[in-house]
């Protein structure tokens, strides 16, 4: 597969069956907007991917995925999952050398290896609001980010980067992420929302989503990571896992 498109389309081909979405760009958007101990070291017209999960990943490959996997030799099961299929994709380019960095990798100053925000920001693909976002600041402490989609508001994850550290496109056009979130007043509650009460799940509402997690899927996500396992180990007895532990769990799903 030789041009970017080509290259977008294979991925598409692979990935949006699974309930993955792909967006290209190229490493010089990235790196512009960042000082430099944050920029990735490929040249500026080199050719990457951000790799999101929507709503649909859960049933579509995480699952399945469970199914085929014996539980006790799996450290993070989604994690587990997504890497999986990212080597499917490097198996469908055997030709391309792909570098591939995932959400929670970290440099070993703790520093992350790519601000997934700020590339799905570049790419397109959601829009990241930040406090610079907001023109009369009201807050007087340090206030995280959050990216929006346009379709899924804040029901899904952005799991990894892909780069195709041979392939350098020099005219690559850039698509700039949909404003979904315009008004001030709707800026300032979001990041609030996602500051001071993220456990709740307003935030992701903030705009109107085509396509939330489902309930099974929100439990998992926000079951505190060394219960998960219960939660899965439940799953596969009569009943479910929804009814036995719903009482246990609240709040929005943190992945």
């Amino acid at each position: 597969m030789g041009s970017h498109v080509q290259i977008l389309e294979g991925l598409q081909g692979a990935l949006q069956p699974q309930g993955f979405e792909v967006y290209l760009f190229q490493v010089g958007w990235y790196n512009d907007i960042l000082e430099p101990s944050f920029h990735l070291s490929y040249p500026p017209d080199t050719l990457a991917f951000v790799v999101l999960s929507a709503p649909s990943m859960f049933e579509k490959s995480f699952k399945p995925f469970l199914a085929q996997h014996k539980l006790h030799n799996l450290r993070d099961p989604i994690d587990q999952c997504v890497a999986h299929h990212m080597g499917l994709v490097k198996e469908r380019f055997p030709q391309r050398k792909i570098d591939i960095i995932y959400d929670y990798e970290l440099h070993p100053n703790r520093r992350p290896k790519v601000l997934m925000q700020t590339a799905a920001h570049v790419s397109g693909a959601a829009y990241y609001y930040q406090r610079k976002d907001v023109e009369q600041d009201p807050w007087g402490q340090r206030m995280f980010g959050v990216c929006v989609h346009p379709k899924y508001g804040g029901w899904f994850a952005i799991r990894a980067v892909l780069v195709f550290s041979e392939v350098q496109i020099p005219r690559l056009e850039q698509t700039p992420p949909i404003d979904c979130v315009p008004a001030q007043e709707d800026r300032i509650r979001l990041l609030e929302n996602f500051n001071f009460n993220w456990r709740d799940g307003k935030y992701r509402e903030v705009v109107a989503v085509e396509e939330r997690y489902s309930v099974e899927q929100t439990l998992y996500f926000s079951t505190p990571p060394a219960e998960r396992r219960k939660l899965l180990d439940l799953w596969g007895q009569p009943g479910g896992a929804v009814e036995q532990l719903s009482h246990e769990c609240g709040g929005g799903a943190s992945r």
